[in-house]
């Protein structure tokens, strides 16, 4: 894992902790690059007893950049943690959400606490998809 990737890695680690997660206690963390030298959008999952009002960490960072006046389209890069030592993919809510407002080039990464790690352009994670 190169130093660009710790960084990202690391970032999203960091978001996991302030995860809002008394049902699945499973804190997921998302930070998207926003400039090479080390600046972030942070996002993390918070939960609520009625489920389907809980937000996932990748779209709170997005939505998060979209408030901060972050053009649609421009974001390159997303990392996502999860703890243990298994990768998963975002969930579909997710996929549609990074194709529509991420770049064209975009690569998400999926980390976890081994040294493991699995990388996605957004049209592999939602082909086919639509979009405006």
């Amino acid at each position: 894992m190169n130093a660009a990737l710790i960084k990202l890695r690391e970032a999203a680690k960091e978001a996991a902790v302030h995860a809002y997660v008394p049902y699945s206690r499973f804190p997921v963390g998302a930070a998207i690059e926003l400039t090479e030298e080390g600046q972030y959008l942070q996002g993390c999952n918070v939960e609520n007893s009625a489920y389907s009002m809980a937000i996932c960490a990748e779209r709170n960072a997005l939505v998060q950049s979209v408030a901060k006046g972050v053009p649609p389209g421009t974001l390159k890069t997303m990392g996502i943690y999860m703890p243990g030592e298994a990768l998963y993919s975002p969930c579909g809510a997710c996929r549609q959400m990074i194709l529509e407002l991420m770049a064209e080039d975009a690569v998400i990464y999926a980390f976890c606490d081994s040294a493991e790690f699995k990388q996605w352009t957004k049209f592999e994670l939602l082909p086919d998809g639509f979009a405006l």
